[in-house]
């Protein structure tokens, strides 16, 4: 399991091809929640490609599915503020850990800053849901942490149900199919374009930088 902390995604090369951000907003094909909406709508844009994908992606779904988008781009402070928030809370849940190993266990929930890929605009988090809207099971909640479901987020978690897995596999198919990469410890999150995205396809440089 590769983490954002691993040395090799901060060595990718970084490059931007200057592809604008798309408005989810404007996309009434791809069902938008609001629980992450910020004043801005920052939560409600990703880059032009992976709305594309994500478009591909959900017309591979059965009948009856769709993609239910929670979060696209974050800025800087937003993601900063969430990854010393949650490095702060296992601090005091585990104040025996030394700082290599409690900076590895954050990054299995948050990316550090430098590589983050949802301040490129490249990654969402996303689960599945109904016509309705209705979401699926997918065995945890979506930002659901390592800690709190003893690690059943991991997209490979063999502690859920049946049908939770059977979901996460037929999301992980449309997905892999238009071209994007998951990060294993967290089911809901898919990026492309970015260091992480580069380093799992063989790509010598990102196609997105920070926004």
């Amino acid at each position: 399991m590769i983490l954002l902390c691993d040395p090799r995604v901060a060595a990718v090369r970084g490059a931007d091809d200057g592809e604008p951000l798309v408005d989810l907003r404007e996309i009434p094909e791809l069902r938008l929640d609001e629980r992450a909406a910020d004043p801005v709508g920052a939560y409600a844009r990703l880059r032009r490609s992976v709305v594309e994908r994500l478009l591909m992606a959900q017309r591979a779904l059965p009948d009856g599915v769709r993609l239910l988008i929670i979060e696209g781009y974050r800025p800087y402070q937003a993601q900063l503020d969430i990854f010393t928030g949650y490095q702060e809370e296992l601090r005091r849940a585990h104040p025996e850990w030394p700082p290599e190993r409690l900076h590895r266990e954050t990054t299995k929930f948050v990316s550090p800053v430098e590589v983050a890929p949802h301040s490129t605009g490249g990654a969402v988090d996303l689960t599945l849901c109904t016509v309705d809207g209705v979401e699926l099971d997918m065995g945890t909640a979506v930002d659901a942490t390592p800690e709190a479901s003893d690690n059943a987020c991991f997209t490979a978690s063999t502690s859920i149900g049946v049908d939770a897995r059977r979901h996460r596999q037929v999301m992980a198919d449309a997905l892999l199919g238009a071209g994007l990469v998951n990060y294993p410890t967290e089911w809901w999150h898919w990026s492309y374009g970015d260091r992480y995205w580069a380093l799992l396809t063989g790509s010598p440089r990102t196609r997105y930088g920070p926004v």
